[in-house]
């Protein structure tokens, strides 16, 4: 089994003591680890960040969100070339709060995720399905549409990206799906990639629903979930250890 990755979403939370603290917390605690790891920060702290994670390889710097757009009279707005410069490795595209509170659409996503590529940066791209898209029984369809879309806009960069799939009725919820819901997922969008690139198997496949240190074991032993994006419990040291000696687990088992 490959090497898992475990990618902290700050989302809106953090203050310049609070990361320092939690970051020095983590880096000291997974040492020997066998994992890639990154966190997410709020666009104020990357600089900060950067500081932080300044000449260590364990873990990489990420940002939540970026501009569809190279530059220009877009205020409040993101670029990648911004982003570039403060060392960021990974961005969130499409997280199902993006696409409730903000609007944005599979178009929006895919564009996102192709001005992240040109900057060498890898997106994490989020789909996923509402309670009641699920309940009709629409989650491969819902989640499928929102992939093609970016893959159909990246053709051939396809292989670099990274794919989170996040049930929207599991974030923030303390709801998460199952072991064997979460893989049948993961299965189609492993199909639907190899359907798109023969490298494929390169691309990342993590699961980002309410993924916690009881849960996190029993979905990454899943053959198709390559490791998690953690929300709330990547703002607790413990916790997002755990998830990550997890991930470790399963590689050492492989």
């Amino acid at each position: 089994m490959k090497q898992k990755l475990i990618v902290g979403n700050w989302k809106m939370n953090g203050s310049l003591a609070a990361n320092q603290a939690l970051v020095q917390g983590v880096l000291a605690g997974m040492q020997g680890l066998n994992v890639r790891a990154a966190v997410c920060a709020p666009a104020a702290y990357l600089a900060s960040l950067q500081v932080l994670l300044q000449g260590q390889t364990a873990l990489s710097s990420g940002a939540q969100d970026l501009s569809m757009h190279e530059s220009g009279a877009f205020t409040g707005e993101i670029a990648a070339a911004m982003l570039r410069e403060f060392a960021t490795r990974y961005v969130i595209v499409g997280h199902s709060e993006r696409r409730q509170y903000h609007g944005e659409q599979d178009a929006h996503v895919a564009l996102k995720a192709q001005q992240a590529l040109s900057a060498g940066i890898t997106p994490i791209v989020c789909v996923g399905e509402t309670l009641a898209e699920r309940q009709a029984g629409r989650t491969e369809e819902v989640v499928k549409r929102q992939l093609a879309a970016v893959i159909h806009t990246n053709g051939h960069c396809i292989s670099e990206i990274v794919v989170a799939y996040e049930p929207v009725w599991a974030i923030g919820t303390g709801l998460t799906a199952s072991p064997q819901e979460a893989q049948q997922v993961h299965q189609v969008l492993r199909q639907q990639l190899k359907a798109a690139t023969p490298q494929a198997d390169r691309v990342a496949i993590v699961y980002g629903g309410s993924m916690n240190a009881a849960n996190a074991l029993s979905l990454l032993q899943q053959p198709d979930i390559d490791g998690g994006l953690i929300g709330g419990a990547s703002l607790k040291v413990s916790d997002f250890l755990a998830i990550m000696a997890a991930a470790s687990q399963c590689a050492q088992a492989s």
